[in-house]
This record gives structure tokens, C-alpha cells and sequence, in this order.
């Protein structure tokens, strides 16, 4: 289970890693610069486009991106597969997440679904959301997708090392479609040589508020 306490804005920060869940600044916008963002998206939704993400946490990025696609209007269903080590209860995450109105109405459907064993429910019409609970390297070896998209939204590389070891993101890209796309918050050089290595061009692009650079790629044919 996490292991949690939290600053004077109410913003979660993980015991374990010494890092907060989301930006100080506004974890919300963070979320549609990097993820969204960083994967083209929505301009990428189609019926049946799958994410996989590294990091659930607050469930932040999966609210965000349910929104853009019912925003987006695109038929079909959103998949979305998140690899989880450390789950947080359903009250810490309704307190996480309370922070943001704009996701008022999607809040309480997710945490309706969500227990510490995980999540494999259609959380609103039209997305599909699963997440596996365990070390994600053992978790992702056992599933059998592919993704569209990923979100690497692990702790800092240089607080939790073992979410972007050089396995873990040969991983990520056998996971992946051709073409398929990365963004991550973190441009530290070697998470961006271990993503270079195993299939993606990586680019280092504009960070989001007091971080200046953030990395996203393509998944080479």
C-alpha cells in the first residue's frame, strides 16, 4: 500500500520515494501538457485506442484523459491498463482528487471501482480501465497488450530507479504498436538512452512549469 503524507495544498507525497504525486502547480494542467501532449493526444483517439501507463497514483492521468475522450466525442471504446506497486485506499484517493473540479463528476465513478487488488471495470461508457497491482516489471511481462500510447509517470528516476531500469523500458516498447507513442515528465539521459535503445526516437521537448524539459518518442517500425 502507499505509504502517504501530505503538504499544506493538500497534495499527496509518497513515503516511500520522498516525491509528490503531481506538480505543485497545477497537477491537472501538468497532466494534459505531458501525457496528453506528449502523445498527440486527442487528436490520436480512435475507437479502440489503447493507453498503458507506468505509475496509477491518484488515478490523475486516467481522469484527465476520460475527459478529453468524452470531450473528443470519438465512438468506439478507450482502453486504459496502468501498472500499480504502491495502490492508495479509495478515501486517499477521493482526497487526492478533490483538488480538482473539474473532474468532480468522474471522481466518485472511479473510486466506486477501485480497491487495493485493483481495477477492472468500464468506469464510464465507452472506457475500459484496468490496473494491475504489483512490481510492474513482473506485471508486464505477464500482460498480454499492446499499447497506442504510455504514460511513464513513475517517482523520480533518481528516487525509484527500478520503474525506468533499461528491462523495464525494453518492456514498455515490446508493449508497444509501431509507430506507438511515449511522453514522460522526466528528461533525465539515462531513462532517455534506455527508450532510445530499446526502439523509440526520443525527443526532449518543453517541460510543464519549473521543469524545462520533458521527453516523448515514436516507436521505430
Amino acid at each position: 500500500m502507499a505509504e502517504l503524507s501530505w503538504n499544506p495544498g493538500d497534495v499527496p507525497v509518497s513515503e516511500q520515494f520522498d516525491d509528490p504525486y503531481f506538480s505543485l502547480e497545477n497537477g491537472f494542467e501538468e497532466t494534459r501538457h505531458v501525457f496528453l501532449g506528449g502523445n498527440d493526444l486527442p487528436a490520436r483517439f480512435a475507437p479502440g485506442f489503447h493507453i498503458a501507463e507506468l505509475g496509477f497514483g491518484t488515478g490523475l492521468n486516467f481522469l484527465t484523459t476520460v475527459l478529453e475522450w468524452q470531450r473528443a466525442g470519438r465512438p468506439g471504446t478507450l482502453h486504459f491498463t496502468s501498472f500499480e506497486a504502491f495502490p492508495m485506499t479509495p478515501p486517499e484517493m477521493a482526497r487526492a482528487l478533490a483538488a480538482f473540479p473539474v473532474l468532480a463528476d468522474l471522481v466518485p465513478r472511479l473510486v466506486a471501482h477501485w480497491s487495493a487488488e485493483g481495477c477492472c471495470a468500464d468506469i464510464v461508457p465507452g472506457v475500459r480501465l484496468e490496473v494491475l497491482i504489483g512490481d510492474a516489471q513482473a506485471s508486464l511481462s505477464d500482460w498480454d497488450g499492446k499499447a497506442d500510447a504510455w504514460y511513464l509517470d513513475g517517482f523520480s528516476p533518481a528516487k525509484n530507479p527500478d520503474l525506468w531500469s533499461p528491462d523495464l523500458m525494453r518492456a514498455v516498447a515490446g508493449h508497444t504498436y509501431p509507430g506507438g507513442t511515449f511522453a514522460t515528465y522526466t528528461a533525465a539521459g539515462f531513462v532517455r538512452r534506455s527508450l532510445e535503445s530499446s526502439g523509440f526516437d526520443v525527443v526532449r521537448s518543453p517541460g510543464f512549469g519549473r521543469k524545462r524539459h520533458m521527453s516523448r518518442g515514436v516507436l521505430r517500425p
